[in-house]
């Protein structure tokens, strides 16, 4: 592996994660209170004060980290652990929306692959990992335990990972939860002070549905016009009506977690540009759910008005990884020269990489979400996943298919079946990149785990191999990040949307922050990350939780008051050639020790790295 490095932008000579002595308000006897919101899926680019003025208002007035990255797989679980924890995904162990466990999850409908959005799925991978699966403290949880009041609402899964080992039924302070199962059997219970409160403000105790907004459509019929205003509304109600005035009156600080679903769910699903790259994501649709996003941050800073908050809250806006139109194309793939009643013709169908595995390998392909039945003829795995092997029960291969990337698992570590594996996956035309565990050894075309921190502490599973796939940039007429196409294993249609990948696209996130303890109009060149999010959280509120793993992101300092700011280099690290003349090149960015990966795969395949990739340029150039 080669790397080159060269100097990024100026600053202090000081390269350091943590803050001067005084900084912080925790280390003052003012305690700030914060929120924290999520804007699922929102892409850096597409922020204006027309498309989204609150949203824009936080940018252009506090701070604007215009240098930001979701971490790689960029999925919604993976970076959620990282914004909660400060880790990298190597130490949380969620390398995906979707995850091999080794073991039967039942709430996850009896599979050894669990989509993990899903409260039950992760009170079952809790349990079934010594209680914490992440196997790292939660701000929610270490602000909880000092006291703080803490809350977390809107999209199932993510927003209840941020203090996933909070169990009502335990004595002390509980954090108030609002997600989709909230009223249902599988929700989070409501404290009588939190029902009494949403009857007095004439809500439901039941979250509503997504309706219309949760329509994905199929081969023939376009998913989704609308956003999900109704679910979303409630929520920011529950924020504002309830919870915010229910904490002003207790009379201490706060820490509150708004994850808005939209724009992801009406990128994911939109209705707009069934089969077709363009519009893809750039339609009404998705406009409609960044709208509707906006307009719950904006409901929110009215209610901190209102109530005499603001002036003591700090405001992190931060998305878990950008968005891509999903392009189904493919010309060497064998699963595309099948026919299957679902997927248009010459089209890859879900479960593409499971299915030309099984082909290349010569190896049984079974259904772990369909009580492993075989796969054969003009059939595919329902979910994508595949278990391939003689004994679907004792697999010699796990593929968990998630979107722009998947995880293949080697239960067995077989080295001469990873070399095998490898070969099928660069012989095809929609792979971009691929990363092996380094304790399989190195193979030429591939990187280690390891450049991109995907090795760590983590209590579940590592995968063997992750594949990137495919990107470029459509002519939607937009900043090439805006107009990201990639190649995705999913059930969702060509033309609908998708995340995962390794394109700059998916890791060039909307970051922002407003509040005291942060600078005004201030624009940040420096990188910064998801994990970094985690930490400088922390630091505001003076959290200190003991770190099983290492891989930890920085205090983003110098976005703080007389905060310390360091250098920035670029760099390039390349794998040796492959056979077939194929390298996987990383581009990065690093401040001290941290690591900041801007995209990765192969040049030309991957938006972000142009077939010139790898030779060393000029900062600035």
């Amino acid at each position: 592996m080669r790397r080159s490095l060269v100097l990024l932008s100026a600053g202090l000579t000081v390269l350091s994660t943590g803050l001067p002595s005084g900084l912080a308000s925790a280390q003052n006897n003012t305690p700030r209170n914060l929120i924290l919101f999520i804007p699922d899926g929102l892409r850096a680019l597409k922020i204006t004060p027309e498309t989204a003025p609150a949203m824009a208002e936080v940018r252009d007035k506090g701070v604007n980290f215009k240098n930001s990255h979701s971490l790689f797989p960029t999925f919604t679980m993976a970076n959620g652990s990282a914004m909660s924890t400060g880790h990298y995904l190597g130490d949380t162990g969620v390398f995906s929306n979707t995850i091999w466990t080794n073991y039967t999850s039942v709430p996850a409908g009896d599979t050894v692959v669990p989509f993990i959005e899903n409260d039950a799925v992760l009170g079952d991978i809790d349990e079934h990992f010594k209680g914490d699966y992440l196997n790292e403290d939660t701000i929610l949880k270490l602000a909880r335990d000092k006291g703080f009041s803490t809350a977390a609402l809107g999209k199932h899964g993510p927003t209840y990972q941020w203090d996933h080992t909070d169990r009502a039924d335990k004595p002390g302070l509980h954090s108030v939860v609002f997600d989709d199962a909230t009223g249902g059997k599988n929700g989070v219970p409501l404290s009588d002070e939190v029902k009494a409160a949403l009857t007095n403000a004439g809500l439901p105790v039941a979250a509503p549905s997504r309706g219309d907004n949760a329509k994905a459509g199929d081969a023939k019929t376009p998913g989704t016009t609308v956003a999900n205003v109704r679910q979303q509304a409630y929520f920011a109600d529950v924020a504002t009506k309830v919870v915010l005035p229910m904490f002003k009156a207790r009379n201490k600080p706060f820490v509150l977690v708004f994850w808005s679903r939209d724009p992801d769910g009406s990128q994911h699903n939109t209705g707009d540009s069934l089969n077709h790259i363009l519009p893809g994501i750039n339609g009404p649709t998705s406009m409609a759910g960044i709208k509707n996003a906006d307009n719950n941050l904006a409901q929110l800073r009215k209610a901190l008005d209102e109530l005499g908050l603001a002036a003591n809250t700090n405001i992190m806006v931060q998305a878990d990884h950008g968005f891509s139109t999903i392009s189904k194309e493919s010309k060497t793939s064998p699963s595309a020269k099948v026919s299957y009643d679902d997927t248009p013709k010459d089209f890859l169908p879900m479960g593409f990489v499971a299915l030309d595995l099984a082909k290349a390998l010569d190896l049984p392909l079974f259904d772990p979400n369909d009580k492993n039945a075989a796969v054969t003829g003009n059939a595919h795995p329902k979910a994508g996943n595949g278990v391939l092997g003689k004994d679907p029960a004792k697999p010699e291969l796990v593929v968990a298919t998630n979107g722009g990337s998947d995880l293949i698992y080697l239960p067995n570590k077989d080295k001469k079946l990873a070399a095998k594996t490898i070969k099928a996956l660069l012989d095809q035309d929609y792979g971009s990149g691929v990363f092996v565990d380094d304790s399989l050894g190195r193979f030429p075309g591939t990187l280690p785990l390891s450049s991109i921190n995907l090795r760590g502490k983590a209590a579940t599973p590592t995968p063997a191999i992750v594949v990137n796939f495919r990107s470029y940039a459509s002519d939607c007429g937009e900043a090439p990040t805006n107009c990201s196409v990639e190649v995705a294993d999913t059930v969702l249609r060509q033309g609908q949307g998708m995340h995962g990948s390794f394109s700059r696209g998916d890791t060039f996130n909307f970051m922002a922050a407003i509040g005291p303890d942060f600078k005004a109009g201030f624009v940040d060149e420096l990188p910064v990350s998801n994990a970094d999010v985690g930490m400088t959280a922390a630091q505001l509120l003076g959290l200190r939780g003991s770190h099983n793993g290492g891989l930890v992101g920085r205090v983003m300092s110098e976005a703080l008051p007389n905060g310390i700011v360091p250098k920035a280099y670029k760099a390039v690290e390349k794998s040796k050639m492959s056979e077939n003349g194929l390298q996987t090149v990383l581009n990065l960015q690093r401040v001290g020790s941290q690591r900041y990966f801007d995209a990765a795969g192969f040049p030309g395949r991957t938006l972000g790295l142009e077939p010139n990739a790898g030779k060393q340029k000029t900062a600035g150039k």
